[in-house]
């Protein structure tokens, strides 16, 4: 008997081995590519549900409201640093008039580059304009005017300053300032349509 069980093992086994030697094929060629689409289509399907949610959330009225409400705010705060192209003929005569509320003499103002301002890398709608003031003041006249500068809306950046000492004491100081503002870029008219 022992010998009859043993003729059958040896036909048997190899069949099983590539049974089993099939089966691992298939595995690996049919459900393995099935899996990673299987995932694939669960990760389509997590974003689509994202977005649909995000769809939802924001067509529901509270929501509108909420978000109109901080762009107001967002817009509000963003005019605190950023003047409007047309008002940007408007900043050196601002300037000039905390200059004479000061009382520094020799007041000088131009703007640097009202062609064409200098590129700001990934700024669409921003634009930076350069003034130089250059005036003789004496130290806390140079502090006051400084302070006004930074308290103006919109905000001015001072890039850099030089103050020249004067020879006498009774004379001020020359300083010179490099002031830098930001710019809404001017809309061709074509986009403005």
């Amino acid at each position: 008997m022992k010998a009859f069980y043993k003729k059958h093992f040896t036909l048997l086994a190899p069949v099983w081995a590539g049974s089993f030697i099939l089966l691992i094929v298939a595995h690996m060629l049919v459900l393995a590519p099935q899996k990673k689409s299987e995932k694939q289509i669960e990760k389509e399907f997590a974003e689509a549900k994202q977005t649909y949610d995000q769809t939802a959330t924001a067509a529901k009225e509270e929501t509108k409201a909420r978000l109109s409400q901080e762009i107001e705010g967002l817009q509000s705060r963003l005019k605190q640093f950023v003047i409007d192209y047309e008002d940007a003929a408007d900043l050196t005569f601002d300037i000039s008039q905390i200059a004479s509320q000061i009382s520094v003499s020799s007041f000088s103002i131009n703007s640097r580059n009202d062609v064409g301002a200098p590129a700001m890398p990934n700024c669409d709608h921003i634009s930076q304009k350069q003034i130089h003031v250059s005036f003789t003041a004496g130290f806390n006249q140079f502090a006051s005017f400084l302070n006004a500068l930074e308290r103006n809306q919109p905000v001015l950046f001072v890039d850099k300053f030089m103050i020249t000492r004067a020879q006498d004491e009774s004379s001020g100081h020359q300083v010179d300032m490099d002031l830098a503002v930001f710019v809404t870029k001017r809309q061709d008219s074509e986009t403005a349509l």
